[in-house]
């Protein structure tokens, strides 16, 4: 994979936790790694540090699985970067938060994916992230206005993973919200694949409606972009399951798995699960850190 040429070359900030993959991306595009440190007060306020003295080049990788915190600290960081060097600034964020409120459903509701969209404009000047949660808003530029918005797929990738490992996979989504992933990954290998419909009742009582397309005595793996509560998969599962499907596996992008989901999702009768490394997780197969990369060298290119 080529790297950052000299004339591009900068650093990379990140998190302690977030280290082993943020360094996996600096080693892959030539970024020097460098870490924020971190202080709690008992009060629950943050105290950062970042490197003295910054190239002009900085990337900043914070994907944004609970955002609330996060947010604070991308506030903090990035205005804080451009005081110590900093005159390009690039957000790397996985997973997008407040991605899903687009417009208001009901008087007084607060469009979150704008106001939070905008933040972060204000900040940054490129933003890279993998298959946002965006239904009513075309392009990931309405969302996050800034001269560089970015969206990469997990779908590849794990189109990949489940052919090594279900070559003769049907692939269902379990919404038709997840059509253009289960779309993405189906034709990159030929297979079948249909989506269920789903009646929301709140965000723990789903209905799934079952495709058309037969899966008795088929291996099924459902696609997703996200897996928060678990319900909306555990439901199609019991379904497919219960209409002859031979196995039932997971595949997203990512894994939110909010407490005792993944539990729920097993016991529904899912073998596997599978997800990038978009957020850290134990069910974490495939690595998005080879396609963010590639999306730093193109950025930094056009830039040049």
């Amino acid at each position: 994979m080529a790297k950052l040429s000299a004339s591009c070359a900068g650093c990379l900030l990140h998190f302690a936790e977030d280290e082993a993959i943020a360094t996996r991306a600096a080693e892959a595009t030539g970024l020097q790694p460098m870490t924020i440190e971190r202080h709690r007060f008992p009060d629950g306020e943050l105290r950062l540090r970042l490197p003295p003295a910054l190239p002009a080049k900085v990337v900043l990788w914070r994907t944004l699985n609970d955002p609330n915190e996060k947010l604070v600290e991308l506030l903090l960081a990035g205005q804080t970067a451009r005081t110590l060097g900093a005159q390009d600034l690039t957000l790397v964020a996985p997973y997008l938060a407040y991605m899903r409120q687009d417009i208001a459903f009901n008087p007084g509701e607060v469009v979150s994916q704008r106001i939070v969209g905008r933040f972060l404009a204000g900040l940054f000047d490129a933003v890279i992230t993998v298959d946002p949660h965006l239904h009513r808003v075309a392009t990931l530029q309405e969302a996050i206005p800034v001269p560089d918005a970015i969206v990469l797929s997990g779908a590849p990738v794990l189109a990949d993973w489940v052919h090594q490992h279900r070559p003769d996979a049907v692939l269902i989504g379990p919404d038709e919200e997840s059509l253009q992933w289960v779309s993405q990954a189906a034709a990159r290998y030929g297979w079948d694949r249909a989506v269920c419909r789903k009646q929301r009742h709140g965000d723990r009582s789903v209905a799934i409606e079952l495709p058309a397309l037969p899966v008795q005595g088929r291996t099924v793996v459902l696609m997703d972009d996200v897996a928060s509560s678990g319900h909306t998969l555990a439901q199609a599962a019991r379904g497919l399951l219960a209409a002859g499907a031979a196995s039932v596996d997971v595949a997203v992008t990512h894994a939110l798995f909010a407490e005792g989901a993944l539990a729920l999702v097993h016991n529904a009768g899912v073998s596997e699960i599978w997800s990038t490394d978009c957020i850290a997780h134990a069910t974490n197969a495939v690595s998005i850190v080879p396609l963010v990369a590639e999306a730093l060298v193109r950025l930094a290119a056009g830039q040049e």
